[in-house]
Protein backbone atom coordinates (compact mmCIF):
# COMPACT_ATOMS: atom_id res chain seq x y z
CA UNK A 1 0.00 0.00 0.00
CA UNK A 2 2.94 2.04 -0.11
CA UNK A 3 2.89 3.11 -3.64
CA UNK A 4 -0.69 4.61 -2.80
CA UNK A 5 0.53 7.10 -0.17
CA UNK A 6 1.58 9.82 -2.96
CA UNK A 7 -1.46 9.97 -4.88
CA UNK A 8 -3.73 9.97 -1.99
CA UNK A 9 -1.60 12.95 -0.11
CA UNK A 10 -1.51 14.67 -3.36
CA UNK A 11 -5.31 14.52 -3.57
CA UNK A 12 -5.95 15.53 0.04
CA UNK A 13 -3.40 18.28 -1.08
CA UNK A 14 -4.78 19.59 -4.35
CA UNK A 15 -8.25 19.84 -2.26
CA UNK A 16 -6.82 21.86 0.13
CA UNK A 17 -5.01 24.07 -1.75
CA UNK A 18 -8.41 24.47 -4.46
CA UNK A 19 -10.87 25.11 -1.29
CA UNK A 20 -8.62 26.73 1.55
CA UNK A 21 -9.90 24.40 4.03
CA UNK A 22 -12.20 21.24 4.61
CA UNK A 23 -9.41 18.62 2.18
CA UNK A 24 -7.72 17.23 5.94
CA UNK A 25 -11.09 15.53 6.61
CA UNK A 26 -10.87 13.21 3.92
CA UNK A 27 -7.38 12.15 5.47
CA UNK A 28 -9.04 9.83 7.68
CA UNK A 29 -11.25 8.04 5.34
CA UNK A 30 -7.83 7.20 3.21
CA UNK A 31 -5.94 6.42 5.77
CA UNK A 32 -8.35 3.37 6.73
CA UNK A 33 -10.18 2.09 3.55
CA UNK A 34 -7.33 2.71 1.14
CA UNK A 35 -3.92 2.67 2.96
CA UNK A 36 -5.68 -0.22 5.32
CA UNK A 37 -4.67 1.90 8.68
CA UNK A 38 -6.60 0.97 12.17
CA UNK A 39 -9.36 4.00 12.91
CA UNK A 40 -7.38 5.17 16.06
CA UNK A 41 -3.62 5.01 13.88
CA UNK A 42 -5.66 7.10 10.96
CA UNK A 43 -6.75 9.36 13.43
CA UNK A 44 -3.55 10.06 14.71
CA UNK A 45 -1.65 10.18 11.52
CA UNK A 46 -4.15 12.72 10.09
CA UNK A 47 -2.75 15.22 12.81
CA UNK A 48 0.59 14.65 11.16
CA UNK A 49 -0.43 15.48 7.75
CA UNK A 50 -3.06 18.28 9.31
CA UNK A 51 -0.51 19.80 11.40
CA UNK A 52 2.56 19.85 8.91
CA UNK A 53 0.28 21.05 5.49
CA UNK A 54 -1.12 23.84 7.84
CA UNK A 55 2.26 24.92 9.16
CA UNK A 56 3.52 24.72 5.30
CA UNK A 57 0.92 26.78 4.47
CA UNK A 58 0.43 29.37 7.63
CA UNK A 59 4.37 30.10 6.35
CA UNK A 60 2.83 31.32 3.31
CA UNK A 61 0.75 33.73 4.16
CA UNK A 62 2.25 34.70 7.31
CA UNK A 63 4.84 36.02 4.36
CA UNK A 64 2.18 37.44 2.66
CA UNK A 65 0.34 39.27 5.89
CA UNK A 66 -2.42 37.21 6.23
CA UNK A 67 -1.72 36.21 9.47
CA UNK A 68 -3.00 37.69 12.79
CA UNK A 69 -0.30 36.10 15.14
CA UNK A 70 -1.71 37.39 18.31
CA UNK A 71 -5.02 36.81 17.88
CA UNK A 72 -4.00 33.45 16.58
CA UNK A 73 -2.00 32.51 19.13
CA UNK A 74 -4.98 33.37 21.83
CA UNK A 75 -7.33 31.38 20.18
CA UNK A 76 -5.18 28.27 19.50
CA UNK A 77 -3.76 28.60 23.28
CA UNK A 78 -7.40 28.23 24.80
CA UNK A 79 -8.15 25.38 22.79
CA UNK A 80 -5.26 23.38 23.67
CA UNK A 81 -6.67 21.61 26.42
CA UNK A 82 -9.86 20.68 24.53
CA UNK A 83 -7.98 19.68 21.70
CA UNK A 84 -5.75 17.29 25.21
CA UNK A 85 -8.82 16.10 26.07
CA UNK A 86 -10.45 15.24 22.47
CA UNK A 87 -7.30 13.32 21.75
CA UNK A 88 -7.98 11.37 25.46
CA UNK A 89 -11.77 10.98 24.77
CA UNK A 90 -10.90 9.39 21.07
CA UNK A 91 -8.37 6.70 22.80
CA UNK A 92 -11.45 5.11 24.52
CA UNK A 93 -13.71 5.02 21.78
CA UNK A 94 -14.23 1.44 19.56
CA UNK A 95 -12.41 1.79 16.70
CA UNK A 96 -15.83 1.40 14.69
CA UNK A 97 -17.79 3.35 16.53
CA UNK A 98 -15.56 6.50 15.75
CA UNK A 99 -15.92 5.97 12.19
CA UNK A 100 -19.42 6.18 12.76
CA UNK A 101 -19.13 9.20 14.14
CA UNK A 102 -16.68 10.55 11.51
CA UNK A 103 -18.87 9.93 9.01
CA UNK A 104 -21.41 11.73 10.80
CA UNK A 105 -19.10 14.55 11.46
CA UNK A 106 -18.11 14.67 7.83
CA UNK A 107 -21.81 15.34 6.41
CA UNK A 108 -21.90 18.50 9.00
CA UNK A 109 -18.55 19.63 7.75
CA UNK A 110 -20.16 19.10 4.07
CA UNK A 111 -23.25 21.16 5.50
CA UNK A 112 -21.32 24.10 7.02
CA UNK A 113 -19.43 24.12 3.80
CA UNK A 114 -22.73 24.99 1.70
CA UNK A 115 -24.26 27.33 4.18
CA UNK A 116 -21.00 29.18 4.24
CA UNK A 117 -20.39 29.35 0.31
CA UNK A 118 -24.48 30.45 0.14
CA UNK A 119 -23.62 33.37 3.10
CA UNK A 120 -20.71 34.40 1.08
CA UNK A 121 -22.42 35.28 -2.09
CA UNK A 122 -25.11 36.62 -0.85
CA UNK A 123 -23.20 38.96 0.97
CA UNK A 124 -23.76 42.47 -0.77
CA UNK A 125 -23.43 44.88 1.78
CA UNK A 126 -20.22 46.21 3.44
CA UNK A 127 -18.75 44.12 6.36
CA UNK A 128 -19.33 45.78 9.31
CA UNK A 129 -16.62 47.44 11.21
CA UNK A 130 -14.53 44.93 13.43
CA UNK A 131 -15.60 46.40 16.76
CA UNK A 132 -19.23 45.59 15.71
CA UNK A 133 -18.09 42.08 14.92
CA UNK A 134 -16.69 41.66 18.38
CA UNK A 135 -17.82 38.70 20.64
CA UNK A 136 -17.60 38.44 24.30
CA UNK A 137 -14.92 36.27 26.18
CA UNK A 138 -16.65 33.70 26.74
CA UNK A 139 -18.06 32.63 22.89
CA UNK A 140 -14.08 32.77 22.51
CA UNK A 141 -13.48 30.19 25.10
CA UNK A 142 -16.49 28.15 23.61
CA UNK A 143 -15.44 28.61 19.99
CA UNK A 144 -12.08 27.80 20.58
CA UNK A 145 -12.62 24.52 22.29
CA UNK A 146 -15.19 23.03 20.10
CA UNK A 147 -12.47 23.58 17.79
CA UNK A 148 -9.59 21.46 20.09
CA UNK A 149 -12.38 18.87 20.82
CA UNK A 150 -12.44 18.22 17.18
CA UNK A 151 -8.93 18.35 16.62
CA UNK A 152 -8.23 16.14 19.35
CA UNK A 153 -11.06 13.36 18.83
CA UNK A 154 -11.08 13.13 14.77
CA UNK A 155 -7.95 14.02 13.88
CA UNK A 156 -9.10 16.88 11.75
CA UNK A 157 -8.34 20.40 11.26
CA UNK A 158 -11.63 21.84 11.25
CA UNK A 159 -10.97 24.98 9.26
CA UNK A 160 -14.22 25.11 8.34
CA UNK A 161 -15.23 26.31 11.95
CA UNK A 162 -11.80 27.98 12.73
CA UNK A 163 -12.06 30.74 9.91
CA UNK A 164 -15.93 31.52 10.80
CA UNK A 165 -14.70 31.90 14.22
CA UNK A 166 -12.04 33.87 13.96
CA UNK A 167 -14.43 36.45 11.81
CA UNK A 168 -17.09 36.64 14.25
CA UNK A 169 -15.35 36.15 17.41
CA UNK A 170 -12.20 37.95 16.86
CA UNK A 171 -13.21 40.33 14.06
CA UNK A 172 -10.49 39.16 11.24
CA UNK A 173 -10.89 40.03 7.86
CA UNK A 174 -11.59 36.87 5.95
CA UNK A 175 -7.92 36.90 3.88
CA UNK A 176 -6.87 37.31 7.71
CA UNK A 177 -9.10 34.46 9.27
CA UNK A 178 -8.23 32.18 6.46
CA UNK A 179 -3.99 32.79 7.24
CA UNK A 180 -4.65 33.08 10.84
CA UNK A 181 -6.51 29.97 11.40
CA UNK A 182 -3.76 27.95 9.50
CA UNK A 183 -1.66 28.63 12.82
CA UNK A 184 -4.69 27.80 15.10
CA UNK A 185 -4.51 24.42 13.19
CA UNK A 186 -1.07 23.75 13.35
CA UNK A 187 -0.59 24.49 17.32
CA UNK A 188 -4.46 22.26 17.85
CA UNK A 189 -2.82 19.92 16.18
CA UNK A 190 0.16 19.61 17.42
CA UNK A 191 -1.08 19.51 20.98
CA UNK A 192 -3.40 16.19 20.18
CA UNK A 193 -0.65 14.85 19.01
CA UNK A 194 1.56 15.05 22.07
CA UNK A 195 -1.40 13.76 23.99
CA UNK A 196 -2.46 10.55 21.53
CA UNK A 197 1.53 9.96 21.18
CA UNK A 198 1.66 8.76 24.82
CA UNK A 199 -1.07 6.48 23.94
CA UNK A 200 1.31 4.06 22.03
CA UNK A 201 -0.91 4.09 19.08
CA UNK A 202 1.18 2.68 16.25
CA UNK A 203 2.62 4.78 13.37
CA UNK A 204 3.03 4.05 9.44
CA UNK A 205 5.89 6.71 9.63
CA UNK A 206 6.99 5.73 6.06
CA UNK A 207 3.36 5.77 4.84
CA UNK A 208 2.55 8.70 6.82
CA UNK A 209 5.96 10.59 5.49
CA UNK A 210 5.20 10.07 2.01
CA UNK A 211 1.80 11.35 2.32
CA UNK A 212 2.08 14.49 4.38
CA UNK A 213 5.26 15.10 1.53
CA UNK A 214 2.96 14.98 -1.18
CA UNK A 215 -0.17 16.61 0.36
CA UNK A 216 2.13 19.62 0.98
CA UNK A 217 3.52 19.51 -2.31
CA UNK A 218 0.09 19.54 -4.15
CA UNK A 219 -1.46 22.00 -1.78
CA UNK A 220 0.61 24.82 -3.44
CA UNK A 221 -0.43 23.72 -6.95
CA UNK A 222 -4.47 23.56 -6.02
CA UNK A 223 -4.75 27.08 -5.76
CA UNK A 224 -3.62 27.93 -9.33
CA UNK A 225 -4.82 24.52 -11.04
CA UNK A 226 -8.15 25.45 -9.97
CA UNK A 227 -8.06 29.25 -10.45
CA UNK A 228 -10.18 29.46 -13.52
CA UNK A 229 -13.28 27.72 -11.94
CA UNK A 230 -16.09 29.07 -10.02
CA UNK A 231 -15.48 28.64 -6.86
CA UNK A 232 -19.48 27.61 -5.85
CA UNK A 233 -18.74 24.53 -8.50
CA UNK A 234 -16.05 23.96 -6.44
CA UNK A 235 -17.52 23.56 -2.98
CA UNK A 236 -20.40 21.65 -4.33
CA UNK A 237 -18.58 18.94 -6.16
CA UNK A 238 -16.25 18.77 -2.82
CA UNK A 239 -19.62 18.82 -0.88
CA UNK A 240 -21.31 16.09 -3.10
CA UNK A 241 -17.71 13.87 -2.62
CA UNK A 242 -17.60 14.23 1.49
CA UNK A 243 -21.48 12.92 1.39
CA UNK A 244 -20.51 10.47 -0.19
CA UNK A 245 -17.83 9.68 1.76
CA UNK A 246 -19.68 9.89 4.50
CA UNK A 247 -22.56 7.20 3.44
CA UNK A 248 -19.47 4.70 2.58
CA UNK A 249 -17.55 5.06 5.88
CA UNK A 250 -21.17 5.06 7.43
CA UNK A 251 -22.08 2.00 5.76
CA UNK A 252 -18.78 -0.08 6.91
CA UNK A 253 -18.69 0.94 9.84
CA UNK A 254 -22.00 0.21 11.35
CA UNK A 255 -21.78 -3.03 9.39
CA UNK A 256 -18.53 -4.11 11.70
CA UNK A 257 -20.11 -3.01 14.91
CA UNK A 258 -23.41 -5.00 13.84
Amino acid sequence: MLWLAAPAGALVGLSLGALGGGGSILTVPILVYLLRQNPHAATTGSLIVVGASALAGAVGHGRAGRVRFGPGLAFAAVGIPGAILGARLSAGINGHLLLAAFAAFILAAASAMLARRRGERARSAPEPARAARRRSPAMLVAAATAVGLLTGFFGVGGGFLVVPALTLVLGLTMPEAIGTSLLVIAISSAAALAARLGQHTAIAWPTLAIFTAAAILAASAGGPLVSGLRPERLTLAFAALLAAVALYTSAQSLTALL
